[in-house]
């Protein structure tokens, strides 16, 4: 199996000298490792002796361990000060100026997961911006897309819905490198920025990431294995509803259930879709905190059978859908604050629009659903094409 070389490893390996003697910003957290496991920070600062002055940390924290939505303060990484981009307002979001002006460059290497709703991208299209607008080069390091580059599916985000979950106007599931989308986005938004992306070796867009023979490291604490990742752009939709996605167990998003959910209905209506690649089991499980802590809850598992045939946002739709028809008196839409969002409700932040919710609610047919699912996704991958970096 051939080793793929992270955008982080090519530096260390062909340009070793390339930001000697500059200072630097650097935009990570635990998952922006090498091939032994050293944190970018250290392979930077010890290995290439760089002055690294300030890291910035996206959702979850630069040490990844905060739950969702959880805001972090600032503190210090081995005496550098380290800033948080996920505090308690949206403004938190976005690095102040005041921090990046005595920066010579920004470094950025994050691993992201290939979901919109993933908000590493969007912290780096934050920063890309405010780069921009002082005159700040950006060097981003390139990491695989760990569910595939040449899979895609859903619509984007409506342009009148945006959030920390979708922001930019991106299909639920891009296949896009972090480098890919950053340079899609210097384009988009017309940026006035010095961006280099250093790519990768090695590497095909058709690879999954246990193809890459890369270590996985948890880039946040409830994605802990390449199976998560694989659900996820359509399992993250019940974080919009009152079913438990799982957080509390070992498997989130693959889990996921309530104590009022008829597993075994659930499955028997879901499997008239005749869905590809994918199986249902019905379980239980306890979690641990989150959404019904410590209450035993009725659960469905999701076991992917075919991942290149598997679907997860079309699916998920389909299994709320089920759920809407068939718990119309239990099961609810979220309607609290979701991501410094009061309204729109989560459900239409996660999915980019209200309609797909409206379909949901009238009970529309699977094929109006998946129909409306992939309003606008032709038109992105024309789009995308002229940034794509490496072959299938």
């Amino acid at each position: 199996m051939p080793k793929v070389l992270t955008g982080l490893e090519v530096m260390l390996l062909e340009r070793p000298k390339l930001l000697k003697g500059k200072r630097i910003g650097l935009l990570a957290h635990q998952a922006s490792v090498d091939s032994r496991a050293r944190s970018t920070f250290d392979c930077l600062v010890e290995d290439l002796k760089y002055e690294v002055v300030r890291i910035f940390g996206p959702e979850h924290g630069f040490a990844a361990s905060a739950q969702d939505m959880i805001g972090v303060g600032g503190n210090y990484h081995k005496g550098v000060e380290v800033v948080s981009l996920y505090g308690s307002s949206f403004e938190s979001l976005f690095p102040q100026k005041e921090q990046l002006q005595d920066l010579d460059w920004l470094i950025v290497d994050l691993q992201d997961i290939g979901s919109r709703y993933y908000t590493y991208f969007t912290t780096l299209g934050f920063c890309m911006e405010r780069c921009a607008e002082i005159g700040l080069p950006v060097l981003l390091l390139d990491r695989p897309n760990p569910i595939g580059g040449n899979l895609t599916e859903g619509n984007l985000a409506h342009e009148g819905i945006r959030s920390f979950v979708g922001w930019y106007p991106l299909p639920v599931r891009h296949g896009m490198s972090i480098g890919e989308l950053a340079l899609w986005l210097k384009d988009k938004l017309s940026l006035n920025l010095q961006l280099e992306v250093v790519q990768m070796r090695e590497y095909r867009r058709s690879m999954w990431y246990d193809e890459c023979n890369l270590l996985w490291v948890l880039p946040s604490p409830n994605m802990p294995t390449l199976d998560t990742a694989t659900v996820y752009p359509g399992g993250c939709l019940l974080e919009g509803t009152n079913l438990s996605e799982g957080r509390g167990t070992t498997r989130p998003f693959e889990l996921f259930g309530a104590p009022w959910l008829d597993a075994e209905t659930i499955i028997r209506a879901i499997k008239s879709h005749n869905l590809e690649g994918v199986v249902f089991r019905a379980t239980s499980f306890r979690p641990t905190f989150h959404k019904y802590a410590g209450t035993d809850c009725n659960a469905i598992q999701v076991h992917v059978t075919d991942r290149e045939r598997f679907r997860p946002y079309l699916c998920y739709l389909l299994l709320l859908r089920e759920i809407s028809m068939h718990h119309s008196a239990d099961f609810l839409w979220r309607e609290e604050r979701y991501e410094f969002v009061d309204d729109p409700i989560a459900i239409d932040l996660l999915s980019g629009s209200p309609q797909l919710r409206h379909l949901i609610e009238a009970g529309a047919s699977g094929a109006d659903i998946e129909k409306a699912s992939q309003k606008g996704l032709e038109d992105f991958l024309r789009e995308r094409k002229q940034f794509l970096l490496y072959p299938y």
